[in-house]
């Protein structure tokens, strides 16, 4: 395990909708709490993305933010060797601006950066509430929880796989499933932000970029993902009716 670990948190003037910043600091203090130094990079639209970071982070964004953040990394020859390099988180726009596609403000096909094998459109009408998803070729993850607020749906090609199969809500509005991972890119619609809610999310982030961690526990994430999980999960709210009866 490294003895510091970089994080680049990448245009977060324009990509940090829904408090996504809190994926950022939910990486930094579950790191430090294992004792590794961190070093968090905020990546401006006039800088390149550094090369040997060892975790990217991208947030959410309203379309305009979007689409002036997906032409700043197209200007960047280096962000699609650079992303795909390095384990990198994407939340909502950040997931379209990793796609294939995705369509502007005014409903145009917009290029991605290709590192998913997704093209997202629009959904017929946005999507907002808690989501709950039981992931994908993640082994050991347990469920996942979320806030959704987007208009963007995700269409998975043969190379990506989704995040999570889709238990409530709307995720990536085929009924079924819920984000997207390839290669070295986890993406999804969660805000919340995801990994303050998914403490093992974060876990598994750190430890593809430093190694195997340490066990850690963190009492105050552990009892809000407990709560928004008991608030959401339909199983659950189920369990409760029967031991009631």
């Amino acid at each position: 395990m490294p003895e510091a670990l970089t994080l680049v948190h990448v245009y977060p003037q324009l990509l940090g909708t829904y408090g996504d910043r809190g994926n950022v600091l939910a990486l930094v203090h579950r790191a430090r709490g294992r004792g590794l130094d961190v070093r968090v990079l905020d990546v401006g639209l006039d800088e390149t993305l550094p090369r040997t970071a060892d975790l990217y982070v991208l947030g959410g964004g309203e379309d305009a933010a979007q689409l002036l953040a997906a032409r700043c990394l197209l200007a960047d020859d280096r962000a699609v060797a650079v992303l795909a390099d390095a384990p990198t988180f994407a939340v909502c726009a950040g997931l379209q601006l990793l796609s294939r596609s995705f369509l502007d403000g005014d409903g145009r096909p917009t290029a991605g950066l290709g590192l998913l094998d997704v093209d997202c459109g629009r959904l017929p009408r946005r999507a907002v509430g808690e989501v709950i998803t039981d992931p994908v070729a993640l082994p050991g993850a347990p469920t996942l929880t979320g806030y959704e607020n987007h208009r963007g749906d995700a269409r998975l090609g043969p190379a990506a796989q989704p995040l999570g199969r889709l238990v409530t809500g709307v995720g990536n509005g085929d009924g079924r499933t819920e984000g997207a991972q390839q290669g070295n890119v986890l993406a999804t619609y969660l805000h919340g932000p995801a990994l303050v809610r998914n403490p093992w999310l974060a876990d598994e982030l750190l430890t593809r970029a430093a190694g195997p961690l340490s066990a850690y526990d963190d009492g105050p994430m552990d009892e809000l993902r407990a709560e928004r999980l008991a608030a959401a999960d339909p199983r659950r709210r189920r369990g409760r009716r029967l031991l009631h009866r």
